[in-house]
């Protein structure tokens, strides 16, 4: 029986998604009606359907060869909807449209739409206002303009007059840090609708965005799309692609939703992430695909300072039905974890040739707030993924990454600046065509990882595997086809694992507490 449930309404577009155990795709296509009426095929298991109209009862139908079922919906209302065209934006390709654009979302009132519509439109930083629906249609692109003077810097820090509170704006790698405002920004607004089939262009690649990315100049690199201190975003459709750095970065943001997008970045592209949540809260992507030069999705809370400054952790976070095709990790945690992040929950995803599948990241200086908690993998397809469940808490990034603080295997004491990795559980995971490893753990010796827990978990190696790096830290050698690599963990629990054409030991175990397998 084939059904689906609403995800999302809005005023000229809905997204919904089947309701089965499939992983990202449904298995078989089939049609989508409005109104009896034939809009697509599909083979996903989440779809969107766009111009619609405001307010407006449709009957939504999903077919295939067997049954069909349907359901109706109605649009929200719309108080006004604007043409950019008609506040002079010309969309040749050529022309800075910029002023346009900004000035038709500042006019907009609650409730309206900013519709944009066929052509490219070169823009610097847009900057949004709450309570508005912002239309990207199909055919239309906005493409960033590549000098830094179209993008103002968002200071890092700015001091009150008191001399003692702080108002943060500029984020760079987890600190507060000057750095150029993003295509799109949002700073303190809510309720915000990003809708459409159109495409967000950063054209970094025509630009230096990416010429020694670890040198500042003038500010730090943009996201393409930033948010800082929102609430109640969703955006659907749209297409991100050639970042600048970190592709979509919302921080310290709550009940966002990320439905149906793309995200493609060239694949050397340097810090391309796909998605960073940083200290955010009730987040959902649903129905992503992410092509990127980095982690795909990467879940954050700040380094040290933010993490005890603000104390906010990244929480609740739903990812389902996405498609994470290449990158270093597919679901990455950290590594800049200074709050913590708990309660991550990873449903029906393909996870296609990156680097690593699941990815703790962390080492010691994150602090004693850095804790990451309650992270669970359910019904999960990998394939070609190098190594599939990796935990790091030596993580070598940063200036300091390689110091022997950071790279130290003996016991040291725990402090304010230890880290701590609390439980992982993984259902129903299958892995095929691995390379490095199947598990690489390896926990701090004062601070083991918690708790691994794996249940119907199958891993098989491809048989013309070549040797790699299973993690980024110090002190390990390149593996292949090696099975299971632990070290430093309390409980680890093993129910129907297989694991096949692995080479040498199955096991390597390590400073394992408590081991129990059936």
């Amino acid at each position: 029986m084939i059904k689906f449930t609403f995800s999302a309404v809005f005023t000229r577009s809905i997204t919904a998604e089947l309701i089965n155990d499939t992983c990202y795709y449904a298995g078989t296509e089939y049609e989508v009606l409005v109104n009896d009426i034939v809009q697509f095929q599909t083979d996903k298991n989440v779809f969107s359907v766009y111009n619609l109209k405001p307010g407006t009862c449709y009957t939504v139908t999903v077919r295939n060869e067997k049954n069909s079922f349907s359901q109706k919906v109605t649009t929200l209302e719309e108080a006004v909807y604007l043409d950019v065209k008609r506040f002079g934006a010309i969309g040749d390709g050529v022309v800075n449209d910029t002023a346009m654009l900004q000035a038709a979302i500042m006019c907009c009132p609650c409730g309206g739409t900013v519709s944009i519509s066929q052509g490219t439109y070169r823009v610097g930083a847009l900057f949004l206002k709450s309570d508005i629906t912002i239309e990207i249609k199909k055919g239309a692109t906005l493409k960033g303009l590549n000098e830094r003077r179209f993008y103002p810097v968002l200071p890092g820090v700015s001091v009150a007059e008191n001399e003692r509170d702080e108002y943060y704006l500029g984020s760079w790698e987890g600190n507060p840090l000057d750095s150029y405002a993003s295509l799109i920004t949002g700073i303190n607004v809510s309720n915000v609708d990003i809708i459409g089939e159109g495409v967000l262009d950063a054209d970094a690649q025509n630009g230096d965005w990416w010429e020694n990315p670890k040198v500042r100049r003038g500010a730090w690199r943009p996201r393409m799309f930033y948010l800082k201190n929102c609430s109640d975003i969703r955006v659907q459709g749209v297409t991100f692609q050639n970042s600048y750095a970190w592709t979509l970065h919302p921080c310290f943001t709550q009940r966002l939703e990320l439905l149906d997008i793309k995200v493609c970045n060239h694949a050397m592209s340097p810090n391309t992430d796909g998605i960073d949540p940083e200290s955010c809260s009730e987040v959902k992507i649903i129905g992503a695909k992410i092509s990127v030069g980095d982690d795909c999705i990467a879940i954050k809370s700040g380094k040290m300072f933010m993490g005890q400054k603000m104390k906010t952790p990244t929480q609740n976070v739903m990812i389902r039905n996405c498609l994470m095709e290449r990158g270093h990790g597919g679901v990455v945690i950290g590594s800049e974890v200074g709050a913590g992040v708990n309660n991550i929950t990873v449903q029906q995803c393909v996870l296609c040739n990156t680097d690593r599948g699941l990815r703790v990241k962390t080492r010691r200086g994150r602090g004693k707030l850095s804790i990451l908690d309650t992270i669970q993998f359910t019904n999960v397809k990998m394939h070609g993924v190098l190594t599939p469940f990796v935990i790091n808490m030596f993580y070598f990034c940063d200036p300091d990454g390689h110091s022997p603080y950071v790279e130290n295997k003996a016991v040291q004491p725990i402090d304010d600046f230890t880290p701590r990795v609390g439980s992982l559980i993984c259902n129903d995971v299958t892995c095929v065509n691995c390379g490095c490893a199947g598990v690489f753990i390896y926990g701090l010796p004062e601070q083991p990882v918690e708790k691994l827990e794996m249940v119907n978990v199958s891993i098989a190696f491809d048989q013309n595997a070549q040797p790699g790096m299973p993690a980024m830290m110090d002190g390990i050698k390149m593996m292949k086809k090696q099975g299971i690599f632990i070290k430093n963990i309390k409980q680890l629990s093993f129910e129907n694992v297989t694991i096949t054409g692995y080479e040498g030991e199955k096991m390597i175990l390590d400073g394992v507490e408590d081991f129990r397998e059936v």
